[in-house]
């Protein structure tokens, strides 16, 4: 692997970005809005372990950071570098340990009767935050699905990590003993 010498490199001074193959972009180009959305997912999922939490639950976030460090990279590459993005793919069990995971947490958690809003303690508002940030992602991963394949299972690790980043909010608040903020329709306010 080579080092990096620097960080600036000038090529973008012209409003386009470089993908892997060699093609170049706008910046505004809805390829980079997607993987720059799940950059932004990432960095946000790096301030959830920072926050403090529980070590299964850090192994488990450092591991999809690193997903998503592909997904990104899978994001960032034009079609002719096809081969590519076969070294990289997201796998049904990356999606099974999603689901594992919120089964396990499911079993410690309390029923949910209601819709609960963000809040709790900083770091389950934290993960709330990165949940909106994942369903954003998604949401732009999808609008450039139909300009360009995207591996099925992409789209589903992203559609089942905002499920798991709910439930480890949930998760964080109860552990913290943070009550969750219970939404209340208007008509049920006393």
């Amino acid at each position: 692997m080579s080092k990096i010498t620097r960080v600036y490199t000038k090529t973008g001074d012209d409003g386009t970005t470089g993908l892997i193959g060699g093609s170049r972009v706008k910046k505004y180009d809805v390829r980079l809005e997607a993987y720059g959305t799940v950059d932004e997912l990432n960095s946000h999922i790096g301030l959830i372990i920072a926050s403090g939490v529980d070590d299964n639950s850090k192994k488990v976030l450092q591991f999809i950071q690193n997903k998503l460090f592909v997904i990104g990279s899978q994001l960032a590459t034009d079609d002719s570098a096809a081969e590519f993005k076969k070294r990289y793919p997201c796998k049904e069990e990356d999606i099974k340990l999603l689901e594992n995971e919120m089964d396990t947490m499911f079993e410690t958690l309390p029923k949910l009767d209601n819709f609960i809003l963000p809040g709790g303690s900083v770091s389950s508002a934290q993960t709330q935050i990165a949940r909106t940030i994942c369903r954003r992602a998604e949401r732009r991963i999808i609008e450039l699905s139909e300009k360009t394949k995207i591996e099925n299972n992409l789209i589903k690790f992203i559609n089942r990590l905002s499920d798991y980043l709910f439930v480890l909010g949930r998760k964080i608040a109860f552990d913290q003993k943070a009550p969750e903020n219970l939404w209340i329709p208007d008509e049920n306010r006393g």
